[in-house]
C-alpha cells in the first residue's frame, strides 16, 4: 500500500485506490472529507461578501483549514502504515524495544485522526456559523459543509478510540469526544437553519 500524495490525484483516482484497498481507509477519506467541507465553507463565504461584513474571515479561516488538512489524509496513510508494521512485529529487535516502538507509532496513529476531528469541529462551526449568516442562495451549501464535517468528525473520533485502545479517563479521548460532539451540535445548528 502506498502513501503518495492523494491531493495530487484526480478524485476518480484516489476513490478507485480507496475501493482497491490501495489507499488506507478511514482517517484519509475523513481528512479528505473535511478538505471539501472547508472548501464549501470559503465558497459559502465568498459568495456572501457583499451581505456579510465577515464573510472574508470565515472564507480565509475555511481556507486555512483546507490547506492544513488535506495533506493529513498522507500523514493519516503513513502514521497507520507504521503501527500496522510494528503490531505485525516487522521491527523485530528486543521486546522491551519493540514494545517502545509500537507505543510511538500508535501514539502517532491516534494523534493524526485527533488533529483530523479538531478540524473537523472547526469547519463545522464555521459552516455552522456561515449557514446562519450567509447569502441565502448558499445555506444549503453551508449546512451540506457542516453535516459532512461532523460525519469526519465522527469517524476521526471513532479512529482515535480504536488506536489508543485506552480507558475512558484518557484526556485525548474526552478531546476527541468533544470535537464530536461540538461539530454535531454545529451540523444540526445549520442544518436547522435552512428549514
Amino acid at each position: 500500500m502506498s502513501t503518495e500524495n492523494y491531493l495530487e490525484l484526480r478524485i476518480d483516482q484516489f476513490l478507485e485506490r480507496l475501493a482497491d484497498g490501495e489507499a488506507p481507509g478511514g482517517g484519509s477519506a475523513a481528512a479528505l472529507t473535511v478538505a471539501v467541507s472547508a472548501g464549501l465553507v470559503a465558497m459559502v463565504a465568498r459568495a456572501s461578501s457583499e451581505s456579510w461584513e465577515e464573510a472574508g474571515g470565515i472564507a480565509a479561516q475555511a481556507l486555512a483549514i483546507l490547506e492544513h488538512v488535506g495533506p493529513l489524509a498522507r500523514t493519516d496513510a503513513e502514521a497507520w502504515q507504521d503501527a500496522a508494521s510494528a503490531l505485525r512485529g516487522a521491527d523485530g529487535g528486543d521486546a522491551e524495544r519493540r514494545n517502545f516502538a509500537l507505543a510511538q507509532k500508535l501514539e502517532r496513529a491516534a494523534a493524526v485522526p485527533l488533529e483530523i476531528a479538531e478540524l473537523a469541529a472547526d469547519t463545522a462551526a464555521l459552516a455552522a456559523l456561515a449557514g446562519e449568516r450567509g447569502d441565502g442562495t448558499h445555506r444549503a451549501d453551508a449546512a451540506s459543509a457542516a453535516a459532512l464535517a461532523a460525519g469526519a468528525a465522527r469517524a476521526a473520533a471513532h479512529l482515535v478510540e480504536i488506536n489508543l485502545g485506552v480507558t475512558d479517563d484518557d484526556p485525548r479521548l474526552r478531546r476527541v469526544r468533544d470535537c464530536e460532539r461540538i461539530a454535531a451540535e454545529s451540523a444540526a445548528r445549520a442544518l436547522g437553519s435552512v428549514r
